[in-house]
């Protein structure tokens, strides 16, 4: 089993990380480029007494102060998550079993980050309670609560983990009005469409690519992720206009990229296509990318030409035509697609494919 681009199935031990083992559990940092910024921790090794002390410890630690409890407590809690510190904000990763969260007055007096956290649910639901205002069960959505007050929740218990994504986002830096903001709280957010799903993509998979970063690129990605947490929720508070102009245009670039993702298979798509969506000039468009080192167009032919090499190299798609891969993706003549792709990786198409498949058995042509 894989979760938060750990392999759950061997022991935890991060390539170019040290583990660390106190009272037999073992906590293990990643090193990325001699900082440790990764957090990888399981409970797994414990006898089954101790894995729901030490966890509600974990996130008394790592989140913020509060009472986890469960009825599973006296029998068995594998749980299993990870941290990733992106400067500005943290993304918490994690796949535990059903419990029940408590945070009271005492535990904010104790310790308060003022921090946000957005949860991104799925697997099973959860229902969070803050100030008067109850999220019901919420799941493959998101919901907002606040550190600097009380909150309950709870995960049924249906026989399932619940795997959340957390993205603690201090209230200060927040670039919207906290009084605004806090009408949100305990309330489900769409993942599911506009902001909501390009921001539920960004935080789901940063658990994933964020340890292969560089420290540089991690903050970053801290402010890309707190740019992207601002526009969703001002849009759900029609405070968008709130917003400092570099946080619109960070969202802006954003939708269009999520627009020519989903439509590299419309070999008419073009920077007018996609201006026009978007109600901007072209313009204003190629102004947009200025800073992504490349034209609109060079970014097309770039993500067309790597959905292509990457169904080259699969081993289920081998008896594709190549000429219908180049389609699928908007290549629609074979000399021309030729070209473009070994200008790219240096080889032709069928070369490429040959040295990815040669060695891997066809199960299908054996049946």
């Amino acid at each position: 089993m894989r979760f938060g681009g750990i392999d759950w199935t061997r022991p935890v031990i991060a390539s170019g990380g040290r583990a660390v083992s106190a009272n037999r559990w073992v906590i293990t940092r990643a090193a990325i480029a001699g900082a440790d910024m990764w957090l990888n921790v399981s409970n797994e090794e414990l006898p089954a007494q101790e894995r729901l002390p030490f966890w509600a410890d974990m996130l008394s630690r790592e989140l913020v102060p509060l009472t986890v409890s469960s009825a599973r407590a006296d029998a068995d809690f594998p749980a299993r998550g990870c941290l990733l510190d992106l400067g500005l904000v943290r993304v918490a990763a994690f796949d535990s079993p059903p419990a029940h969260l408590k945070r009271t007055w005492a535990d904010v007096r104790q310790a308060d980050p003022a921090t946000y956290q957005l949860t991104f649910v799925s697997g099973t639901p959860l229902w969070i309670s803050q100030r008067r205002q109850d999220s019901g069960l919420v799941c493959d959505d998101m919901v907002l609560w606040n550190s600097s007050h009380p909150f309950e929740g709870e995960v049924p218990d249906r026989g399932r983990n619940v795997q959340s994504h957390i993205l603690q986002l201090p209230c200060e830096e927040l670039p919207l009005p906290p009084d605004k903001v806090d009408r949100l709280l305990a309330r489900p957010l769409s993942a599911r469409t506009g902001m909501g799903a390009i921001l539920s993509r960004f935080v789901t998979t940063l658990d994933a690519y964020g340890p292969e970063c560089e420290p540089r690129d991690l903050g970053r990605l801290g402010a890309m992720a707190l740019d992207l947490a601002g526009a969703c929720l001002a849009q759900h508070i029609d405070a968008y206009g709130d917003l400092p102009a570099e946080t619109r245009r960070q969202a802006l670039l954003a939708r269009v990229n999520t627009f020519i993702d989903h439509n590299l298979g419309d070999p008419e798509l073009s920077p007018a296509d996609i201006a026009a969506h978007h109600h901007i000039s072209l313009r204003s468009l190629h102004a947009l990318f200025r800073q992504q080192e490349e034209t609109v167009a060079a970014s097309i032919r770039r993500r067309r030409l790597e959905r292509c090499h990457a169904d080259l190299t699969d081993p289920r798609l081998r008896r594709r035509p190549i000429s219908a891969i180049a389609a699928r993706w908007g290549f629609l003549r074979p000399p021309e697609f030729s070209r473009a792709f070994r200008a790219r990786y240096g080889v032709p198409p069928r070369e490429l494919r040959q040295m990815a498949l040669g060695s891997v058995p066809d199960t299908e042509g054996s049946r």
